[in-house]
């Protein structure tokens, strides 16, 4: 069955309430964050695709994003970069549709009018976009998770999980035309964006996906375990080491320390700007506060096992 750009092997389950948790790459899944949740999530709840792109080369550029030469059991396979759509079945509480949004480099409003028409189908009730970003933030505070706009609907909910409302402004993607199709189709929409350490950039963070997980478990009821926090306390341990053998960093960290402790302490926000050294620190370190992966480079992109927790470089 085809939906839009998207082909659906029949039947279609039919889904109770079901709510989207989609990550977008590679604009807001720094540390591959939000597609290592969504992998915890899938293999938890044991997560089948039902759908994907009919033709990926009408929107994607495979020179950018490389399609992948794998040997399974001795029998050469090639994985194509896609947009795929997976879905968990529940007992208790709504259905989950797990969406792996590929960011497209064509016909971007196409794109989207494809993934809208597939909502549609499926009866969406809540529609939220997850990932992190790199800020100007310590790793030795709690991560800082921000959102949408803060209103009557949401307000309690983020209160729960600590999630403030965002104030970014700046370059975004076009694949937010979903979120505003759903809010005019009466859908909820929530957004949860983990502000990870700028000077500290792996290819997997463990401490953002901890921190994403619990707010997902909180919210969908799931098991605590799956945040996994101690495999991110130790991954940022290693990290101490280098900052306490490093001067420059030793001092970028205490600024840093000092200005999240005042604008999330009981004074309330500072308007204090960091010192013209930090600053040129930070920007020595090549890489933009509000993305991630610069657009223009090649990104190889393994689609092979949907339940391989592993990202898709």
């Amino acid at each position: 069955m085809r939906i839009g750009d998207f082909e659906f092997p029949e039947p279609i389950p039919e889904l109770k309430d079901p709510h989207v948790l989609a990550v977008l790459r590679p604009w807001i899944d720094v540390g591959n964050v939000g597609t290592l949740t969504l992998r915890r999530i899938e293999r938890h709840l044991e997560s089948k695709e039902i759908g994907r792109l009919v033709k990926p080369g009408r929107y994607y550029d495979f020179t950018r994003y490389r399609p992948r030469s794998v040997l399974k059991q001795g029998v050469r396979e090639y994985n194509i970069p896609s947009t795929t759509i997976n879905v968990s079945i529940r007992e208790n509480g709504p259905d989950l549709v797990t969406l792996h949004l590929l960011e497209p480099h064509l016909y971007g409003e196409d794109y989207t009018d494809s993934v809208i028409e597939v909502l549609k189908h499926l009866g969406i009730k809540r529609y939220s976009m997850i990932g992190a970003m790199y800020d100007m933030v310590p790793h030795t505070r709690p991560l800082l998770v921000s959102g949408g706009t803060v209103d009557t609907d949401n307000q309690d909910e983020y209160k729960l999980v600590g999630v403030r409302p965002s104030d970014y402004e700046g370059p975004t993607t076009i694949t937010y035309l979903i979120s505003n199709a759903c809010e005019a189709m009466g859908v909820e929409t929530r957004i949860f964006v983990v502000h990870l350490p700028q000077y500290f950039q792996v290819e997997e963070d463990f401490t953002g996906t901890a921190r994403l997980m619990q707010i997902l478990c909180t919210i969908y009821g799931l098991p605590s375990r799956l945040a996994d926090a101690e495999r991110g306390r130790q991954q940022y341990a290693s990290l101490q080491n280098i900052v306490t053998d490093t001067a420059d960093v030793a001092s970028l960290l205490q600024r840093l320390e000092e200005r999240y402790d005042r604008e999330n302490g009981s004074g309330g926000p500072s308007s204090a700007p960091l010192s013209p050294m930090v600053e040129e620190f930070l920007q020595g370190l090549g890489s933009s506060v509000d993305t991630n992966i610069d657009p223009d480079q090649d990104l190889d992109l393994d689609d092979d096992d949907p339940n391989d927790e592993s990202p898709q470089r």
